[in-house]
């Protein structure tokens, strides 16, 4: 990546300035099942994430989450959330991407629906 683009862009992963501050004030906590880094200040006053690739939210899971926004005092790499047997394993939101869910109708479905086309006057048997 270019430095121009490591300066203005953040959605492509972290900034030049980032870089600087994490190498400065960071201390790595943990890292997810999707690659992202977990990081904090001294103290664990500010909490912040790596992105492994594109920066989306969604593919953050509930345990780093809770963690990153103060709900829970320690990492789930420490202590991790408890699972109920009716969970299903975290995943992001894909709305908006190939593997969004597209109803049969949809525009952009591959197969559309099929529609009956009746004329006017005609006999339907039935």
């Amino acid at each position: 990546m270019s430095l121009i683009s490591r300066v203005t862009t953040w959605w492509k992963g972290q900034t030049l300035n980032t870089q600087v501050w994490t190498a400065l004030y960071g201390e790595k906590v943990g890292e997810d099942d999707q690659g992202n880094i977990f990081y904090q200040s001294g103290g664990g006053k500010r909490r912040w994430v790596i992105f492994n690739g594109r920066s989306e939210a969604s593919r953050i899971g509930p345990d780093w989450h809770g963690w990153l926004h103060h709900t829970y005092d320690e990492p789930p790499t420490s202590d991790p959330l408890r699972r109920k047997s009716w969970e299903l394993p975290h995943k992001a939101n894909v709305s908006g991407s190939v593997d969004a869910y597209r109803p049969a109708g949809s525009l952009y479905n591959a197969s559309p629906r099929r529609v009956k086309i009746t004329m006017p006057g005609s006999r339907n048997k039935q």
